[in-house]
């Protein structure tokens, strides 16, 4: 089965936003926290780096599945291929 041009058009930009987003997680995830061992004042009882841990990285993840879910069903209305939802 052969995809029309705007299916693929459609699906090269769900993996553009795909791909950014992931590539933010990663260094949220792995390259910010490991330079966060070099905060080592105190917050609120905690290292920095602890709270950056525990609590910043939770706050971009939510960000990050909202900003998703946003894109996507904007994305979906565009191109006609959303869920029934009439608004």
């Amino acid at each position: 089965m052969q995809l029309t041009e705007r299916q693929q058009e459609y699906w090269h930009k769900n993996l553009t936003v795909t791909s950014v987003l992931l590539g933010i997680w990663f260094l949220v995830t792995f390259v910010l926290m490991y330079f966060a061992r070099d905060l080592s004042f105190n917050f609120f009882g905690w290292t920095f780096a602890f709270y950056m841990a525990a609590q910043g990285t939770l706050i971009i993840y939510v960000v990050i599945i909202w900003y998703y879910a946003r894109y996507m069903n904007n994305l979906d209305r565009v191109y006609d291929v959303h869920e029934g939802e009439d608004e």
